[in-house]
């Protein structure tokens, strides 16, 4: 299979820029979805030591991928603790 898209690319090189941009959108989209597997807190990988990880989150921990005006230092804690 890789043969026969080797030689379409040597054959139609203005299929290059396509191959280039389809493979970015894969790779940053797989490492978008291994970040929100990682890193968000609504994602419980162990059940029986933590079971509610957002529990444990402090007021000035940042789980978002990006925010607008926003310094997570400076806030405080508005919820109850359970």
């Amino acid at each position: 299979m890789l043969a026969t898209v080797r030689k379409q690319l040597r054959s139609h090189p203005a299929l290059i820029p396509l191959f280039i941009f389809i493979g970015g959108g894969v790779t940053m989209s797989m490492m978008y979805l291994g970040r929100l597997a990682l890193k968000n807190p609504d994602v419980c990988w162990d059940r029986k030591n933590n079971p509610e990880p957002w529990n444990k989150l402090g007021p000035n921990d940042q789980y978002k991928l990006f925010t607008v005006n926003m310094d997570y230092s400076k806030l405080e804690k508005n919820r109850p603790d359970f």
